[in-house]
C-alpha cells in the first residue's frame, strides 16, 4: 500500500495546537522564534494578544506546527511517505517535507506570504455545497457576477468562491434561489482569486532570490492536481496565490495510483473529511465504469474535417505538436473568452487526459482544442 501525508491550511488553526511539539523540538522552535520575532509556542498555545486568527500570524503558526508534526513522525520511526500534498498554505509543508527547501527557508517564505495576503482588504469567500463548478459558473454568469472566482475545488460537493465582499454577499440570494447551499466564510481577503494578483506580483519578486531543490518525494501541486515539476516551483507558488486550489483533482490523481492510505498531519481533520467525500465519489465513478456495458468501437470513417481530426488526437500527441510549433507567449483566441490571451507555460496533459495550456492574464488553463493561435 502507498501512503500520502496531507498538510492542512488556513482555517484549521486553533489555540492549543502543537502542544508538546515545541518542547520536543527546541532547536527548530528557537529558529522559528528568531525568524518570526516572537514566541511561536506562546502564540499557538496561549494566543495572549488574540493574533492567531490574523493571516500574518496564522500562516507561520500552521506551517511550524505542521512541520513539527512531520518531524515527530520521522523521529518515531515512520518511513517517508510515497506522496505529500498540502492545501494552500499546507503545500509549503509538503514541499519542505520533500526537501525542496529547509524548515527555515520555508518559514521565511510563509512569513512573507502571510504578510502580503493580510494586506488584501474588502475580500470575501463562501462555500458552495452540493453543486458543480459548471453550475456555479452558470449562476454567477446569470447574476452578472463574473467578478467572482472559483477559489477551492475541495470536493465534488464542496467548492469555495472568492471575490470582493460586496459581490460575494450579493451572490447569496442567487445561489439560494437555485436551491444551492451558500455558507459565507470568515475571511478578510479574496484568497485564490484575481484580487490576489498584486500580492502574487510582490511575492514573485521575493522568490527570485530563493533556491528550490528537486523533491525527493512526489508533491501534488494545488494549481494542477498533478506532481510538481521542480523547474516550475517558484511559478507554481506565485500562481497558487491567485489560482484555484484543485484539491479534488489532486486527490483523484492519488487514488488513481492504486491502493492509497492518507494521513493528515498537523491540526484538525478538515482534509481527512474531504478525503472521505472524494473517495466516495471516486468509488462511485469506478463502479459506474465497471458496470457500464462495453460498446463496440465505432468503425473509422474517412473525413477531411480538420476539427474532427483534431478532437480525435491523443492528448499527449496534441501537446507535443503544440509545443513544437507554439512557444510560451503565443497569442491565442477562444470562443469562450472575449479578449485575446497569451500562453504563460508550455502545453501539458492535465488529469491524465486533458491537453491544456496556462493563460497569462486569465490565470487558468484552456483546453488546446478551445484556442486558436492569432
Amino acid at each position: 500500500m502507498k501512503k500520502t501525508y496531507l498538510f492542512p491550511g488556513q482555517g484549521s488553526q486553533k489555540r492549543g495546537m502543537g502542544e508538546g511539539l515545541f518542547d520536543e523540538f527546541p532547536e527548530l522552535t528557537k529558529k522559528a522564534d528568531k525568524i518570526l520575532g516572537y514566541s511561536i509556542k506562546e502564540l499557538c498555545l496561549e494566543d495572549p494578544n488574540k493574533e492567531l486568527n490574523l493571516t500574518q500570524f496564522t500562516q507561520p503558526a500552521l506551517y511550524v506546527v505542521n512541520a513539527l508534526s512531520y518531524q515527530k513522525k520521522l523521529k518515531d520511526g515512520e518511513k517517508e511517505p510515497d506522496y505529500v500534498a498540502g492545501h494552500s498554505l499546507g503545500e509549503y509543508n509538503a514541499l519542505q517535507a520533500a526537501g525542496v527547501f529547509s524548515f527555515e527557508s520555508g518559514l521565511k517564505l510563509v512569513k512573507k506570504r502571510g504578510e502580503l495576503m493580510s494586506q488584501a482588504k474588502n475580500g470575501g469567500m463562501a462555500a458552495i455545497l452540493n453543486s458543480s463548478e459548471e453550475q456555479i459558473q452558470e449562476i454567477l454568469k446569470d447574476a452578472n457576477l463574473e467578478t467572482i472566482d472559483i477559489a477551492n475545488l475541495n470536493a465534488a460537493s464542496q467548492i469555495v468562491i472568492s471575490g470582493l465582499k460586496e459581490d460575494v454577499n450579493n451572490a447569496q440570494p442567487f445561489f439560494e434561489k437555485a436551491g444551492v447551499m451558500f455558507i459565507p466564510l470568515n475571511t478578510s481577503g479574496a484568497f485564490h482569486s484575481r484580487y490576489m494578483k498584486g500580492a502574487a506580483e510582490e511575492f514573485e519578486k521575493f522568490l527570485k532570490k530563493k533556491r528550490f531543490y528537486k523533491p525527493k518525494i512526489e508533491v501534488i501541486a494545488n494549481i494542477t492536481g498533478k506532481p510538481y515539476d521542480h523547474k516550475e516551483t517558484a511559478q507554481h507558488l506565485v500562481d497558487q496565490l491567485h489560482s484555484s486550489v484543485r484539491w479534488s483533482d489532486g486527490m483523484m490523481y492519488l487514488l488513481e495510483q492504486g491502493d492509497m492510505e492518507f494521513e493528515e498531519l498537523g491540526v484538525g481533520e478538515v482534509l481527512t473529511k474531504l478525503t472521505g467525500y472524494i473517495k466516495r465519489d471516486f468509488n462511485k465513478k469506478e463502479k459506474a465504469v465497471q458496470e457500464a456495458p462495453k460498446k463496440e468501437a465505432p468503425k473509422a470513417t474517412k473525413t477531411t474535417n480538420k476539427a474532427v481530426t483534431k478532437k480525435s488526437q491523443d492528448s499527449s500527441e496534441l501537446v507535443a505538436q503544440w509545443n513544437a510549433s507554439h512557444p510560451v507567449g503565443t497569442k491565442v483566441k477562444s470562443d469562450f473568452y472575449d479578449s485575446e490571451l497569451e500562453t504563460r507555460t508550455k502545453a501539458m496533459v492535465l488529469f491524465g487526459h486533458r491537453a491544456a495550456v496556462y493563460m497569462k492574464g486569465y490565470n487558468g488553463y484552456f483546453d488546446l482544442r478551445e484556442v486558436t493561435p492569432v
